[in-house]
């Protein structure tokens, strides 16, 4: 009998046009005797899911090789692509079943195709379900603008990923002097900034980015955090207070994101793209985690992971992959942060400490090849997202909406969305998501989302629209 499920496992549907399919070697035929469960969510999962992932929404996030119509799906099914791989289930089927779970199949891609939206806008004014919201521009010529942060003299400190970062005061940019070095390659540059929480009395800011390190003739990066005096438009008493360890060759996945919360300072520290070796990794490992620092460096504490001689370690949570947001509910003053899945797969998670978010042994996504990372979405041990996207909409920056601004949005959460170029509106029932909304569809790649002291939500977009705007009700 487990020799039977086995089998059955690595047996599917397939109709892509990926690598996905497997070996005739790899799957031992069905015969005419076997009888599938009731329904196709069940069919799937039993012949389907142990090659094209435990979620059918991931399998549909798919190029289609030999059609995605229904019969397309159809005609795969029953007579499979041997050659290819996928085997035929014409005796395991009846036409009816076959035709149920290729209508199953077909809802996941109506599902991918709901984010083809219309044509790039042609105006400022954006019309929405509950408010409708005119851009104002507040910074034009920054190509990639990471991060927003807000000083009290009423200008915003903006970072530009190429190494650059501005302050800007009544629509207009200054450059900031003392700023690191960094990689500017691939995904890597300069990410997040943020204030001390007693900036007035100390004008520190903090810097994350891409800092290089030469080895054995190549150029090394990791993730890293930079403390500076704001002295107008210079930094000066810059002190690396942490970098994530070891350092890697490969240019994305650097995560960069940080928050103060109660006097302490939270850093997101992507896995670099080697998911087989860091983010499951709790011995020297820094990496695919996300850290909990005093705001010198030091490490609490009560920081939940201890090292071999029982130290505590700035680890708070592990198992993330690429973690792109961070924010605070203002209304239970949790830590909220949101995370690139693969193909497919994006997270939201509520974070908790010392918590393990699964990446790579859980997963709603699939790899960029078409192939399985895992055949588990969820697992014991493992702290589920609170929502997951299928397909990715490669989330970026994340804010709470507070205060009367915008009413009808009052409590709901924000996150950009750098694949589909929109601002994704979360509405929430305590930590549930029981609705989302499309904002400013195709304005762009939404970099950050944030809620400045003037309650108004600003947003930066990347080239070519290269801006950061201030999003105004309008009556």
């Amino acid at each position: 009998m487990r020799k039977f499920i086995l089998s059955a496992l690595l047996l599917t549907v397939t109709i892509v046009a990926t690598t996905a399919f497997i070996s005739k070697d790899n799957y031992t035929p069905i015969t005419a005797t076997t009888k599938p469960l009731a329904g196709p969510a069940e069919n799937y999962a039993t012949y389907c899911a142990g090659c094209h992932g435990e979620k059918m929404d991931a399998f549909t996030d798919r190029q289609w090789k030999h059609g995605n119509k229904l019969a397309d799906l159809m005609k795969a099914i029953k007579n499979g692509y041997p050659d290819e791989g996928m085997p035929s289930f014409a005796k395991t089927f009846t036409d009816a079943e076959i035709k149920e779970l290729s209508q199953y199949i077909l809802k996941g891609i109506k599902n991918v195709e709901a984010y083809n939206f219309d044509d790039a806008p042609v105006s400022s004014i954006f019309k929405n379900e509950k408010l409708t919201v005119k851009l104002d521009t507040i910074a034009t010529g920054i190509d990639v603008p990471w991060s927003i942060a807000f000083l009290p003299d009423a200008s915003i400190l903006v970072t530009n990923r190429d190494g650059q970062l501005y302050r800007i005061k009544d629509k207009k940019k200054q450059l900031v002097t003392g700023v690191p070095d960094v990689v500017a390659e691939g995904q890597g540059g300069l990410f997040d900034v943020i204030l001390h929480p007693e900036f007035e009395k100390n004008s520190l800011i903090y810097i994350t980015y891409a800092k290089p390190k030469k080895e054995n003739g190549k150029t090394l990066a990791t993730t890293a955090v930079m403390r500076a005096k704001l002295e107008g438009s210079m930094l000066t008493g810059q002190t690396i207070i942490f970098e994530a360890l070891p350092y890697a060759p490969t240019r994305h996945h650097y995560g960069g994101r940080m928050l103060f919360d109660k006097g302490y300072l939270f850093v997101s520290v992507g896995e670099r793209g080697n998911e087989k070796q860091n983010p499951q990794n709790l011995n020297d490992n820094q990496l695919g985690k996300i850290h909990r620092l005093k705001d010198d460096g030091s490490i609490p504490a009560d920081n939940p992971f201890k090292d071999k001689a029982g130290k505590p370690t700035s680890l708070y949570c592990y198992g993330n992959r690429n973690p792109q947001g961070l924010a605070i509910n203002p209304s239970t003053g949790a830590l909220w942060e949101n995370e690139h899945g693969p193909r497919g797969g994006d997270e939201i998670n509520i974070i908790n400490p010392g918590a393990n978010y699964g990446w790579p042994l859980t997963s709603y996504g699939i790899n960029y090849d078409g192939k399985p990372i895992t055949d588990k979405a969820v697992a014991p041990g493992i702290q589920a997202p609170e929502l997951y996207w299928v397909p990715s909409i490669a989330p970026s920056g994340m804010a709470f909406v507070t205060g009367d601004v915008y009413k009808p949005w009052k409590g709901a959460l924000l996150v950009g969305s750098l694949r589909y170029k929109y601002l994704n509106l979360c509405y929430l029932d305590g930590n549930k998501v029981v609705n989302q909304e499309k904002l400013l569809k195709n304005i762009g790649r939404v970099r950050d989302v944030r809620i400045g002291p003037d309650g108004y939500i600003y947003v930066a977009v990347e080239k070519p629209a290269a801006a950061v705007y201030r999003l105004v009700p309008v009556q």
